[in-house]
C-alpha cells in the first residue's frame, strides 16, 4: 500500500462512481469510470487505439489543439500568459533548458517568495528536452522539442505561524478541481470519458514531491497532474519512491503538464506523432530526399509505425530490440523493414531537430562551447549529418526556416545567418579533426581494441566528429566502434547543468543576528559623507570587519569594485580597503580597530567612486551600442567595471571587425553626448518582467519581489551598481580592444572618463614614438611600417633560398670533416656545422633527399644535434639524438625520421660525434 494512498482519495472521484483498481499486468493502481477494467490502460498494459481512429470529435492542428486549451482554461478563470523563452538561465541559474511550464515559477514563485505573474494562469510552454534527442524518430512518440500546455494554480497554507511571510496565501484550488478541470477539458473536445484512467504516480524532484496521476485516454499519456506539496524532511511522515522521506510544506502547487502533441496526435490519428505535427515539413524532406513508396510499402511502414506505437517502446534500443516482433507482424524481412523505416525515422528526426533549433536560435541562443550554446551546437551538427546521410540537398538554414516561420518569429533573417555560419564552422572543424581520428584509430588497432565511448565523446566535445564519421576512419584503420545508442543523451549530459561562479565562503554566523545594513549610496549616489553607529566588530586575520547600522559604501557586487575611504571616531580615523555583503548586513574591512558603539564619520574615496559611476553606466551604454551593431540577440556573458578600465562580454556567433567596434565606439558616444536622464526606479518583479522580459536579468538574477531597474536610454536592466545622473557625465567611452574569450563569446575592453582619454592619449604615444623610429610623419607610419615588414619577410624568404643553396652545396660537394659511414644500406654523414639550427635541419634535409643518413652537430649555441633519416633505412632518429645529447649534458628527440637535440656543454660536442659511429650501429643492431 502507498504511503499516498488516501491523496489520492478525491471527492470527485467518489462523486462520479470511480473505482480505484490494481492493473493485472503491472501491478499500478489506477481509477476509472468503468468498473469493470482491469488493465490501467498505458502500453504495454493495453494498446494504441487511436490509430486510424481519432480520439476525439475533430481533428486538430498544433495551432488549433493550442488554442481549444488556453480558450477553455481562459473560460473557466485562469489568465492566459504568454511562453517564457526555451533558455531557462535567463531568470534562473540551476538549469540551462526550459523542460517543464513548471520551470517558468521555479525557484521564486514556487517556493512563495514572490507571487506569480497570475493565480491561476494557463500558458502554453515550449520546452526541449535534451535527453529525449536519441530517441527522436525512432519511437514513434518522442519529440525533443514540444510544447507543455498547462494550468497552475499557487497556494499557500492558512494556519501557519506566520502567513504573510509568503507572496500569496489561501487556496485557489486544489486536486479535485484539477481532476474536474482536466474532464471538463475532455469533453469539450469529445472524448469517451469512460476511456480514461488516472494512474497513481507519485512525483518527486529537487528536494519536492506530492502525489501525481498520469492521465491515459485510448492507450496516449495526455497529460500528469501533480501537487507539488511536499519538501525533503528526514523526519517526514512520507517516504516516497526515490528513498528519501518527506513532510507536508506551506506552499502547495498545482502542477499540471498537457503534451500539446500528444492531443494533437490522438485527434487525427496517425501512425506516429511526426505525421501529425509536422506534416508540411515531412512532405517537403521526403519529396528533397527523393524518398517514394509504393502502395504496398506505404501499408507495410503505417503497419509498423503503427505496432511500434502499442509497444512499450521508451527508447530507441526498445525499438531495435522490437523490430523481429514488428516484422514477423507485417510479413516482412527484418532489412526489408529497416530499409523502408530508417531513412523515415530520419526524416522524423531532422523535422524535430529543426523545430529545436528555431526555438533555440529564435530565444537568441548563441552557439558556443558552454551552456545552452553548447547545446545548440550539438543539436545543429547532429541535424547536419541527418540531412546529408538521407539525402537532402536543401540547405540546413532553409530548414530551420520552415520551423521559425511556422511558430512566428520575427528574426528570421539572424536565425538563418546563425545556422549558415554554425555550418561552415562545422566544416572548418571537421576538416581539422579528422587527422586526430586518423591517429586514435591507428592507435587502437595497433592495440587490438576498439575505440572507447568516453573517446567518442570527447571527439565529439573537442572536435565535433560525429561517431559515425569515427566509423569510417577507424574502419579504414582496421580500428572497432561500439556507439552506444544513447550517445548524443550522454554527450548532453555533461552540459546539462549549468556551472555556477565561484560559490561564495560561508556566512559567519556572527552575522545572523544583525540586522540589515540601510543602504544610503541609494537614496543618494553622489553623497560622499555620512554619519553612523558601529554594530560591531569582528578580528579578521588582516584587518577587521566594522558593520555600521547604515553606509554610503558600495560592497562589491554586479561586477562592481566595493568603495574605499575612511571611517573616523573622536578618537582614531581607519582606511575602509574593501566592502562586502552578506544576507544583507555590510561588512567594512578596515586596517585598524573601532569600538562598538562609537558614531562614526564615513568619507568615500571620491575619485574612485566617480570613476566607478562612470564606468558602470559606461557598461550600460557600451552593451546597448553593442546590440545596435550587432543584434538583439546579444546578452551580456560577464562583466567587470573598474576604475582604469572595465570589459562586457557578450555571447555573439562571429568575431567582432574592426568597422564594427568603431561603430559600436560611436553609438555609444552619442549616447554619452545625448545627456540623456539615468534613471533608476524599484519594480514590481512581474511588472518588470511583463514591460521588459528576461533581458532584465543581463548582469544576473537578482532576489526579491522589488527589483532595482536602471534605464539608460533603451537599455534597461535590474542592477544594483551606482551610477552617474546623467549620460554625459560619462565624458567619454573608449573602447580600447576586443578579444574571443571562447567560441561565441567575445569581450570588449573600454575606459571612460578621464581614463577613455589617457587611453586614448597611450594610444597616440605609441603611435607618435613608432613615426619617431621610422622617421616619418605619423600618418605616414602605418604605409611605412607595411613597406618595411613586406621588405622584411622578402629578405627572410632570400635568406632561406641561400641557406637551402649552401646547405645543397655541402650536401652534394663532400666536406674534408665529414664522416661517411656504412650504416645497412645507406650511408651515413656524420659532420660539424657551426650553423644555426634552420641552417642545420636544411642541410639535414638535402642529405636525406640524396638518401643518405645525415647526423650534424653544432657548436654556435652550446651543442646542438639534428639528426634526418630517409625512407627505410633502419635507423630511428629521435634514439640516435637523445644519447647524442645526453653526452652534452641535455636532451631531445622526436619522430623516427627527423629528430633534434642538443645540451649546454659545447666542450662535448666532438667527442659525441665521435660517439656517432657507434651509436648508429648499436640502434641499428637494436
Amino acid at each position: 500500500m502507498s504511503d499516498l494512498e488516501e491523496e489520492y482519495r478525491l471527492d470527485y472521484f467518489a462523486e462520479e462512481d470511480f473505482v480505484r483498481r490494481e492493473c493485472v499486468e503491472c501491478g499500478d493502481h489506477f481509477w476509472t469510470r468503468d468498473h469493470d477494467r482491469e488493465t490501467c490502460g498505458e502500453p504495454p498494459c493495453e494498446t494504441y487505439t487511436f490509430i486510424d481512429d481519432p480520439g476525439f470529435a475533430e481533428e486538430y492542428t498544433l495551432e488549433e489543439m493550442r488554442e481549444a486549451f488556453l480558450s477553455f482554461f481562459e473560460e473557466h478563470g485562469h489568465e492566459r500568459i504568454d511562453p517564457y523563452p526555451v533558455a531557462a538561465n535567463r531568470w534562473r541559474d540551476d538549469v540551462l533548458l526550459t523542460q517543464a511550464s513548471i520551470y517558468d515559477f521555479q525557484p521564486l514563485v514556487t517556493s512563495g517568495e514572490t507571487p506569480p505573474p497570475a493565480n491561476p494562469l494557463c500558458i502554453s510552454q515550449p520546452c526541449i528536452r535534451m535527453q529525449d534527442i536519441d530517441n527522436v524518430g525512432t519511437t514513434g512518440r518522442h519529440t525533443m522539442a514540444f510544447e507543455m500546455m498547462a494550468h497552475h494554480a499557487f497556494n499557500a497554507r492558512e494556519d501557519i505561524e506566520d502567513a504573510e511571510q509568503y507572496a500569496y496565501e489561501g487556496e485557489v484550488y486544489w486536486k479535485d478541481r484539477t481532476v474536474e478541470l482536466c474532464e471538463e477539458f475532455f469533453a469539450s473536445l469529445g472524448a469517451d470519458r469512460e476511456r480514461i484512467t488516472y494512474i497513481e504516480d507519485p512525483w518527486v524532484g529537487g528536494g519536492n514531491a506530492g502525489p501525481a496521476i498520469e492521465v491515459i485516454y485510448e492507450g496516449a499519456e495526455l497529460a500528469t497532474l501533480v501537487f507539488m506539496s511536499m519538501t525533503q524532511d528526514p523526519d517526514g511522515e512520507y517516504e516516497l519512491k526515490d528513498g528519501n522521506r518527506y513532510a507536508p510544506m506551506d506552499t502547495y502547487v498545482v502542477d499540471t503538464g498537457y503534451g500539446l502533441e500528444r492531443w494533437t496526435w490522438v485527434s487525427q490519428g496517425t501512425p506516429t506523432v511526426y505525421e501529425a505535427i509536422y506534416p508540411d515539413q515531412i512532405a517537403f524532406l521526403k519529396d528533397n530526399a527523393g524518398i517514394e513508396l509504393t502502395d504496398e510499402e506505404a501499408q507495410i511502414v503505417h503497419d509498423a509505425a503503427a505496432l511500434a506505437g502499442n509497444m512499450d517502446i521508451d527508447e530507441a534500443e526498445d525499438l531495435e530490440a522490437a523490430r523481429d516482433e514488428i516484422a514477423a507482424e507485417v510479413g516482412v524481412d527484418v532489412a526489408d523493414l529497416e530499409a523502408l523505416m530508417e531513412p523515415l525515422e530520419t526524416i522524423y528526426a531532422i523535422a524535430d531537430h529543426c523545430r529545436t533549433l528555431a526555438y533555440m536560435f529564435g530565444d537568441e541562443i548563441v552557439p558556443s562551447n558552454v551552456g545552452t550554446g553548447y547545446l545548440a551546437r550539438m543539436v545543429l551538427r547532429r541535424t547536419k549529418r541527418l540531412v546529408d546521410e538521407v539525402g537532402v540537398d536543401a540547405p540546413l538554414d532553409e530548414l530551420v526556416d520552415m520551423q521559425a516561420e511556422r511558430l512566428g518569429y520575427e528574426n528570421r533573417d539572424h536565425i538563418r545567418d546563425v545556422v549558415r555560419t554554425e555550418v561552415e564552422k562545422y566544416r572548418e572543424t571537421l576538416e581539422r579533426g579528422r587527422r586526430r581520428v586518423e591517429d586514435l584509430a591507428a592507435e587502437h588497432a595497433e592495440a587490438g581494441e576498439p575505440i572507447p565511448t568516453e573517446e567518442l565523446v570527447e571527439l565529439y566535445d573537442s572536435h565535433g566528429i560525429q561517431p559515425d564519421m569515427v566509423e569510417d576512419i577507424a574502419e579504414a584503420q582496421g580500428a572497432d566502434v561500439d556507439v552506444p545508442e544513447d550517445f548524443y543523451g550522454q554527450v548532453a549530459a555533461r552540459h546539462d547543468q549549468e556551472t555556477g561562479g565561484i560559490s561564495a565562503a560561508d556566512a559567519d554566523e556572527r552575522f545572523a543576528d544583525l540586522p540589515a545594513t540601510e543602504k544610503l549610496y541609494y537614496d543618494d549616489q553622489q553623497g560622499t559623507e555620512f554619519e553612523a553607529v558601529v554594530l560591531d566588530v569582528f578580528e579578521r586575520q588582516e584587518g577587521y570587519d566594522v558593520v555600521l547600522d547604515q553606509t554610503m559604501f558600495y560592497p562589491e557586487g554586479g561586477g562592481q569594485p566595493p568603495d574605499h575611504g575612511t571611517l573616523a571616531s573622536d578618537d582614531r580615523t581607519v582606511d575602509v580597503t574593501d566592502v562586502q555583503i552578506e544576507d544583507g548586513v555590510i561588512r567594512h574591512r578596515t586596517d585598524g580597530e573601532l569600538d562598538k558603539g562609537d558614531m562614526v564619520r564615513g568619507k568615500i574615496d571620491v575619485d574612485r567612486r566617480r570613476q566607478l559611476m562612470r564606468n558602470h553606466t559606461a557598461t550600460h551604454a557600451v552593451i546597448h551600442a553593442a546590440r545596435q551593431v550587432l543584434g538583439d540577440h546579444l546578452r551580456q556573458a560577464g562583466a567587470q567595471k573598474g576604475v582604469d578600465s572595465s570589459r562586457i562580454d557578450v555571447a555573439h556567433y562571429a568575431r567582432i571587425s574592426r568597422e564594427e567596434v568603431k561603430r559600436i565606439e560611436s553609438v555609444a558616444n552619442d549616447l554619452v553626448m545625448a545627456n540623456v536622464p539615468v534613471s533608476q526606479e524599484w519594480l514590481h518583479r512581474n511588472d518588470a518582467e511583463a514591460e521588459y522580459g528576461f533581458d532584465l536579468y543581463q548582469g544576473g538574477v537578482p532576489p526579491g519581489e522589488e527589483i532595482r531597474i536602471v534605464t539608460v536610454d533603451a537599455d534597461v536592466q535590474a542592477c544594483g551598481g551606482t551610477h552617474v545622473a546623467r549620460t554625459g557625465d560619462v565624458g567619454a567611452i573608449k573602447i580600447r580592444s576586443t578579444e574571443r574569450v571562447q567560441d561565441g563569446v567575445e569581450r570588449l575592453i573600454f575606459s571612460a572618463g578621464t581614463a577613455a582619454i589617457e587611453a586614448t592619449q597611450e594610444t597616440e604615444d605609441a603611435l607618435y614614438e613608432t613615426a619617431d623610429a621610422l622617421d616619418v610623419d605619423p600618418q605616414a607610419a602605418p604605409e611605412t611600417a607595411a613597406r618595411f615588414f613586406e621588405e622584411w619577410k622578402e629578405r627572410g624568404k632570400r635568406i632561406e633560398e641561400l641557406q637551402e643553396e649552401l646547405a645543397a652545396a655541402r650536401a652534394a660537394g663532400g666536406d674534408d670533416d665529414a664522416v661517411e659511414i656504412e650504416v645497412g644500406d645507406a650511408t651515413a654523414v656524420i659532420r660539424r656545422i657551426d650553423a644555426d639550427m634552420d641552417e642545420l635541419r636544411a642541410t639535414a634535409n638535402a642529405l636525406v633527399e640524396d638518401g643518405q643518413i645525415a647526423v650534424l652537430g653544432s657548436g654556435a649555441e652550446g651543442a646542438q644535434f639534428v639528426v634526418g633519416v630517409p625512407d627505410g633505412s633502419a635507423v630511428n632518429a629521435g634514439e640516435v639524438v637523445s644519447q647524442l645529447a645526453g653526452r652534452v649534458g641535455g636532451g631531445g628527440g622526436g619522430p623516427p625520421d627527423f629528430a633534434q637535440g642538443g645540451g649546454p656543454d659545447g666542450e662535448k660536442l666532438d667527442d659525441a660525434l665521435a660517439d656517432a659511429p657507434d651509436i648508429l650501429q648499436a640502434v641499428v643492431d637494436a
